[in-house]
């Protein structure tokens, strides 16, 4: 399933001129794009250190997937809760589509899409 999708499934308006879909499409499109980069990533990729930090590329993109799961959370003035680790890290970028669409369906301001495409867009570039 594309990003895109993802969006769209989630309740997004993409296409309907609003400053939002400008966030949305542009949350969706990094969505895209890092799943492009890293869908296809096997375990020992995903145990990559990373420069400068104690963690790896799997500990990063959860701490990822963590901060849009407290994001829709917030959105929808509800209690935030830990996101589980999988015992697999090929299951991150599952992990990723869901907590962005979680987020895209809970409708926050422009400014959480806008922090969230910035993050993953970050990230994409980090690992």
């Amino acid at each position: 399933m594309s990003a895109r999708r993802v969006g769209l499934s989630a309740g997004a308006g993409v296409g309907t001129g609003s400053l939002g879909d400008v966030s949305t499409a542009t949350l969706d499109q990094a969505l895209d794009r890092f799943v492009r980069q890293v869908g296809h990533w096997e375990a020992p990729r995903w145990a990559t250190a990373l420069d400068g930090t104690a963690g790896n590329r799997a500990d990063a993109v959860h701490a990822l997937v963590a901060w849009v799961a407290d994001a829709a959370a917030d959105a929808e003035n509800e209690p935030r809760r830990p996101v589980p680790r999988l015992t697999n890290d090929l299951a991150l970028v599952d992990q990723l589509r869901v907590v962005v669409a979680d987020l895209l369906a809970a409708a926050p301001g422009d400014a959480v899409l806008a922090e969230a495409a910035t993050r993953l867009t970050a990230l994409r570039h980090t690992l």
